[in-house]
């Protein structure tokens, strides 16, 4: 088995020394970089398994990265954890949004990085080869390719995000609680209480709604959770 390589962009150094040995000596290879400008060089040099990525650095935003990142064919699907110290749960909203697979806000535990990182590592791995595609009305989910598309255009959707799809679709009109979304993610840390899981739908919704603001796939069950329409109005 492969060993998982990680680049961890942080700009305090003894924070990325303490985090890189913890993860080492937890069988991963670690790089570090404590500028936006070093990350980029590494992201260009090699293909990492993962990114754990600050979003306060000396020469930038990490916010700004992640959207290179998501913009760029090579590194689009590349698992990202995103670090803040910010208070604000805008930002990481807004991290979410652009593409970020999970964050953690500082301070954390090494042990809860850890668990985050394996999550991300396992969700990226690739699914047993299928070429089962769901199929509702103009909307595909190719299981095999692991791409949803819409009138026969690909979906702009993360790695989780499409797993997300893929485990409200497969239960197309049966409610899902965020608790039994959450225990159908492959194990994902996020507590089933916050915010991510509804910027996700948010973004899963911009993506296969003809109206995102007033959908007709993807419906919420207020108080309890979400609930993937079968079929929609117009459809047979």
């Amino acid at each position: 088995m492969t060993t998982a390589r990680l680049l961890m962009i942080d700009d305090d150094a003894r924070l990325s020394t303490m985090v890189g040995d913890y993860l080492r000596a937890n069988g991963y290879e670690v790089d570090t970089a404590g500028t936006l400008a070093a990350g980029r060089d590494r992201l260009r040099q090699i293909n990492y398994d993962a990114l754990v990525l600050d979003l306060m650095l000396p020469d930038g935003d990490g916010l700004d990265l992640t959207r290179e990142l998501r913009a760029d064919a090579r590194t689009k699907r590349l698992p990202l954890l995103m670090l803040t110290a910010r208070g604000e749960p805008l930002d990481r909203v807004l991290g979410l949004e652009l593409g970020a697979d999970d964050y953690l806000p500082k301070p954390f535990e090494a042990r809860e990085l850890l668990a985050r990182v394996k999550a991300l590592l396992r969700r990226a791995q690739p699914e047993p080869v299928t070429d089962e595609v769901l199929q509702f009305g103009k909307l595909e989910i190719d299981l095999g390719a692991r791409e949803a598309r819409l009138g026969g255009v690909p979906c702009d959707l993360t790695s989780h995000q499409f797993d997300l799809l893929v485990v409200l679709a497969k239960s197309a009109g049966r409610v899902l609680s965020r608790d039994q979304i959450m225990d159908s993610l492959k194990g994902h840390p996020i507590d089933a209480f916050d915010r991510s899981i509804d910027v996700h739908v948010s973004r899963i919704r911009a993506c296969i709604e003809e109206d995102a603001k007033n959908p007709k796939r993807v419906l919420t069950v207020r108080g309890v959770g979400y609930v993937f329409a079968k079929k929609q109005d117009h459809e047979t």
